[in-house]
């Protein structure tokens, strides 16, 4: 027997997939009008906002890793209005002729981009996703309900209702966008509303990852947890290596292509203290394995890092640390190192430090991961920095999107097809 909740949400979803046949009616350029107009909405009420989110904040201990995730600031915003606007200028994915040929028997065939129709977002502490699905699912003429966290659920409810105010200056229908309760109800009502949600897309941790994926009956595109690794070869740069580690580690600690572990080769292990040393200045803890531990702990380190050096458990590999924790494994080779993604990686972004070519070859080649680096952090895996625009969030699946996805990503095909009368044998 269905609860009142789960009726009032079928209503809503049925408003949803009625408002989504409504932006086929409206034109690129107005669609990016409205981005734009939204993008100005975020920095004129940025108070509003920063006032909403303060309200979460309190409510969350500032040692907890999610803190940094759910945190808004003003350069924040002003880096989601700046996103949004970028988006407004990327070409419309919809329309776009894939493949077109004529059959033998005169029947034209093509094949052209066109919206999913409305894309449900399930994701956790972080109020910046309902800004950058808002734009991406507006602009490729999807849209979106959406399914926040009860941490960020004041922030999400304020983005949304300035998101509202925008829609309907501009008489679209405030149905495109649409922000569910943060109860774990309303996420299953969402995973199994068949025939008003096209695709759902999670955006989280493994937990949540594996419970949508194991429950839904709508399609879904997993966005993966990121165990991420980097390996320093017996042929990498000292000073390239050191800069990468510490970029990949530390510019963000808490987001999903930040560094978990990192693979060193034996030869280097005197250079270890070098490469770690800003993590440590950093107060970024290091769970080492023997070999590490014991070139670490001889170090006459300063009262404040005695901590900061710990032997390595079984956990310690393949563990998502979204905070300033790493661990650190000594490999004899390559083919070691390679051994080690294999079974601990979570195929979102592998990196290589080496100057050998043969080295990052066989490694790009050998890793399973959506994005692959050789000599460069994998804090770059990012639908912004990959010059997306944005992301709704970062494919580890093969099956359709890998990667950062964009807006041609969330773009489906459908055949048109033209003929003379003709029918068939």
């Amino acid at each position: 027997m269905q609860t009142e909740q789960t009726m009032q949400l079928n209503e809503t979803f049925k408003r949803v997939k009625g408002a989504s046949k409504s932006l086929a009616l409206i034109c690129d350029e107005d669609r990016s009008e409205v981005l734009n107009a939204v993008a100005d909405a975020i920095v004129g009420n940025k108070e509003r906002i920063l006032r909403a989110n303060a309200e979460d904040l309190a409510k969350m201990p500032k040692d907890n890793p999610l803190y940094d995730r759910l945190q808004l600031t003003e350069g924040r915003l002003a880096d989601i209005a700046a996103d949004m606007r970028n988006v407004a200028t990327l070409p419309s994915p919809l329309g776009h002729i894939t493949k077109q040929k004529t059959l033998p028997n005169g029947l034209r065939l093509c094949r052209i981009s066109v919206p999913f129709g409305v894309i449900g977002m399930i994701y956790e502490a972080r109020p910046n996703v309902t800004y950058d699905v808002f734009s991406l699912c507006f602009k490729s003429g999807n849209a979106c309900v959406l399914k926040g966290g009860k941490d960020a659920d004041c922030s999400n409810r304020e983005g949304v209702a300035i998101i509202h105010e925008v829609l309907k200056r501009y008489d679209v229908s405030p149905d495109v966008v649409t922000l569910l309760p943060a109860t774990h109800e309303a996420t299953a009502d969402m995973l199994n509303a068949v025939g008003y949600i096209d695709l759902c897309i999670p955006r989280g941790g493994r937990k949540l990852i594996d419970f949508v994926r194991d429950t839904a009956r709508v399609p879904v595109i997993e966005t993966g947890a990121g165990v991420v690794n980097t390996y320093f070869d017996k042929e990498g740069d000292l000073e390239m290596g050191r800069a990468i580690i510490t970029n990949a580690k530390t510019r963000r600690v808490s987001v999903c292509n930040a560094l978990d572990c990192l693979l060193v080769h034996e030869s280097r292990l005197d250079d270890l203290p070098a490469l770690v040393a800003p993590m440590l200045e950093k107060n970024v803890t290091l769970y080492c394995d023997a070999p590490s531990f014991a070139k670490l702990s001889s170090l006459h380190l300063p009262p404040s890092s005695f901590n900061l050096i710990q032997p390595a458990t079984a956990e310690s590999f393949g563990t998502e640390f979204m905070d300033y924790k790493l661990a650190v494994k000594t490999v004899a080779s390559l083919d070691e190192a390679l051994a080690h993604i294999d079974q601990y990686g979570s195929g979102h972004s592998e990196a290589i430090i080496t100057q050998d070519e043969a080295a990052a070859r066989t490694f790009q080649a050998h890793v399973d991961a959506a994005c692959v680096y050789w000599n460069a952090p994998t804090s770059f895996t990012d639908g912004a920095q990959f010059g997306l625009g944005a992301e709704i969030g970062i494919s580890t699946q093969k099956l359709g999107p890998r990667g950062p996805m964009s807006l041609e990503e969330i773009t489906t095909y459908k055949w048109l097809i033209e003929g003379e009368g003709q029918v068939r044998a």
